[in-house]
């Protein structure tokens, strides 16, 4: 089901009935850039969390969110493990109200990686659901509530003044009592022409219709009596405004009261962006933003750390994506193919039953889901070995996914996963390697890195003039390197070592062999004298 701003608040009441009726949600989210150039130091497996959380933070405050995916999977009553999933697109835009006109980039790769696989712009930029966080929301909160608010934005100025010049001529030749319609205008767009008119014209009335904004022509008192009923009070009235305004906020306060478990796939920029977008613009401290993250969503489970564990002892072939994921699991290689659960699409979603949908949202977030499902029954067949797996049911599925609950995938940082709910586990990347260079003059971090970029991928970071140290997340890559240069007549390979090879720690043994030798001299010219 694909919603955008038109279809948004009708189906509002059905989302949170299929929200609340769900075991858990299924999330996947496409954004206008991943990594700006621009944003300072890239990041790199030498970064601590905090370090990478830093370093990303600036890119998830330049670029958005144009599409949401959310997949809610609910077990059938009365079925033996069999679900159904409610899988729905969202296109998102940001919201343009009062003093709010956000600033955004597109990346061109991700435009075009998102247009090979059909990504409908038109409907993201024309019709995208309206958002914002919560410190945007108290500041147009304020301005509607106390009255200052004004229309910003140069294009919203243009079309409300030739609606205003419409209904200025018309008031002309009307008769108090008589009515006309403006057409076409929907959404919170609709409530601010009407607070623009109320405010401009003193002798009309505005009332929201299915087929636009209905403008009538009345007295003064009867104004008056309109403005003072309990069924249209002013401040009623703008907290609509404020409503509609917020747009896909409402929906996400919905998800984070509903403490669903929430399933993705390389999740942590999805969480970003969440938070980001929806709940607060991110925190400068990483310890703070986990905080938030988990108090947000309790229960968190990336399905690319649940596989990336078991696959190898599963003998699975080397997959990199998630819908070779989910085909892997969907085949004759999985052992619990024919016991596992049954999944179904809900009838809005029939098309995902016999059309691929890859990096379309909601289909990606209904792949998460699948996979959880497939991987916990394959966890819990391990537990109870030839014996035969008791009924399952989800409960038992999130028993057994306990040990990867709320660890969340970190690509190309010092550690392969963040834990939310507790310290970051250290790291289990291979051990770095230092390079000592020889008749080499001027060589540079870019440099070093070409020279092995055919070998193997290092990331690499100078140390000293002449020294750079090498790491890498494959142990294989980290020995091949090793056994190639050594002997190497100019370049000399070895592990680092911090006591050995740290510049800090030389410079404080040097400092203390020269207060050393400075202590040992005085001592000897001290005894030395008369």
């Amino acid at each position: 089901m694909d919603v955008g701003a038109k279809e948004f608040e009708e189906s509002l009441p059905l989302l949170q009935e299929l929200l609340h009726e769900s075991d858990f949600v299924g999330l996947d989210i496409e954004f206008t850039g991943l990594r700006s150039n621009l944003s300072g130091p890239q990041i790199s497996l030498f970064d601590l969390p905090s370090e990478w959380y830093l370093k990303t933070r600036q890119s998830v405050q330049q670029f958005t969110i144009c599409q949401i995916g959310l997949s809610m999977f609910s077990a059938l009553e009365g079925e033996e493990n069999k679900y159904v999933a409610h899988s729905c697109n969202f296109f998102l835009f940001p919201t343009t109200f009062g003093i709010l006109d956000s600033e955004f980039s597109f990346q061109a790769s991700s435009v075009q990686f998102l247009n090979q696989y059909g990504f409908n712009y038109n409907k993201f930029l024309k019709n995208g659901i309206p958002y914002m966080n919560e410190e945007q929301e108290k500041k147009i909160r304020h301005d509607i509530l106390s009255g200052n608010w004004k229309v910003r934005s140069s294009l919203d100025k243009d079309q409300i003044k030739v609606v205003i010049d419409e209904v200025t001529r018309w008031l002309d030749l009307a008769k108090e009592g008589d009515w006309m319609t403006l057409p076409g205008i929907v959404g919170f767009q609709a409530y601010e022409v009407q607070l623009v008119l109320r405010q401009a014209l003193h002798n009309i009335w505005t009332v929201l219709k299915d087929d636009g904004v209905v403008v009538k022509k009345v007295s003064k008192q009867h104004r008056w009596y309109l403005q003072s009923t309990s069924c249209d009070r002013e401040s009623c009235w703008k907290e609509n405004i404020l409503l509609s305004a917020k747009g896909f906020s409402v929906f996400f306060h919905m998800l984070v009261k509903a403490q669903k478990p929430l399933v993705g796939h390389n999740m942590m920029m999805d969480l970003l962006y969440l938070h980001e977008k929806f709940f607060r613009p991110l925190p400068e401290s990483y310890d703070q933003f986990k905080q938030n993250i988990h108090s947000l969503f309790p229960v968190l489970i990336d399905t690319k750390n649940v596989t990336k564990d078991i696959w190898k002892e599963m003998n699975f072939p080397r997959v990199s994506s998630l819908s070779e994921v989910y085909e892997v699991l969907n085949s004759d290689l999985n052992p619990t193919k024919n016991s596992g659960p049954e999944i179904v699409h809900a009838i809005s979603c029939e098309k995902y039953v016999e059309t691929k949908c890859p990096h379309e949202a909601a289909y990606d977030a209904f792949l998460c889901g699948s996979v959880l499902l497939k991987v916990a029954h394959l966890l819990l067949q391990k537990v109870h070995g030839i014996d035969p797996i008791p009924e399952s049911t989800f409960p038992q599925y999130l028993d057994v996914l306990a040990p990867y609950v709320n660890q969340v995938n970190l690509i190309r940082a010092g550690v392969p996963k963040i834990n939310f709910s507790g310290p970051d586990y250290p790291s289990i990347r291979p051990p770095i390697l230092i390079l000592s260079v020889k008749r080499w003059p001027g060589v540079s971090e870019q440099q070093v890195y070409h020279k092995f970029q055919n070998l193997c991928k290092f990331d690499v970071r100078r140390l000293t003039r002449s020294q750079f140290l090498l790491l890498t997340n494959k142990f294989k890559d980290a020995r091949n390197i090793l056994k190639e240069y050594r002997g190497h007549p100019t370049l000399h390979i070895s592990l680092y070592r911090y006591w050995r090879h740290s510049p800090d720690v030389n410079c404080l043994l040097q400092v203390c062999g020269i207060m050393t030798a400075w202590a040992v001299l005085a001592f000897i010219l001290g005894r030395s004298g008369p």
